[in-house]
């Protein structure tokens, strides 16, 4: 069996097959017949599980597992206290409210490498770094929180998933993992 930690740089796509305009999980060598564990947009960058092992991967995908995913988020202006609450507490997405998330203002990460591509950067509007945890995975959940509550996501990583987390993994690079601290269905 296989399980693989990778750093997902910006702008690779989450698929196998060569994509036109961006690179794709084809051009990192991984090992025949792993998978992503789950998936990151596009424009994300971080911590993707790779495996072989099937009901690993449904262990740690399907939702009545609530396993917990935490992002680095650099947002627009400075959140205030009440901002973070309303995430903390749930925000409407398409009609539905979000599971709680523990959430804080985080310096910015230690070790955080250089993007590809630049954030964009306005000379008077502050940014901020926030650390979210969430246990569910909706389709572009952090953007779309964030901007519910006015401060849109600049630069989007996925630092850690469950135990495991980046280190020091430089983006793109992968390396191999015992999966010994999964929890138990609930």
């Amino acid at each position: 069996m296989h399980y693989l930690l990778f750093n997902k740089p910006f702008g690779v796509i989450c698929q196998f097959t060569k994509h036109p305009v961006h690179p794709s999980l084809a051009d990192f060598n991984f090992p025949k017949d792993v998978y992503p564990v789950g998936r990151l947009d596009t424009d994300s960058e971080g911590l993707l599980i790779f495996t072989d092992d099937g009901d690993f991967q449904h262990r740690l995908i399907h939702p009545k597992f609530n396993h917990a995913r935490t992002y680095w988020a650099q947002v627009e202006n400075i959140p205030t206290p009440e901002s973070l609450k309303k995430l903390e507490k749930g925000v409407l997405l398409d009609g539905e409210l979000t599971k709680p998330a523990k959430i804080r203002l985080i310096d910015e990460p230690k070790n955080l490498w250089e993007r590809s591509v630049p954030i964009r950067f306005r000379k008077n509007i502050p940014t901020a770094w926030v650390e979210l945890t969430l246990t569910e995975g909706r389709n572009r959940q952090v953007r779309r929180m964030t901007a519910a509550i006015g401060h849109p996501t600049l630069r989007l990583i996925r630092s850690k998933i469950e135990t495991w987390d980046l280190g020091e993994l430089k983006p793109g690079a992968w390396k191999k993992f015992i999966p010994i601290n999964i929890r138990p269905v609930k």
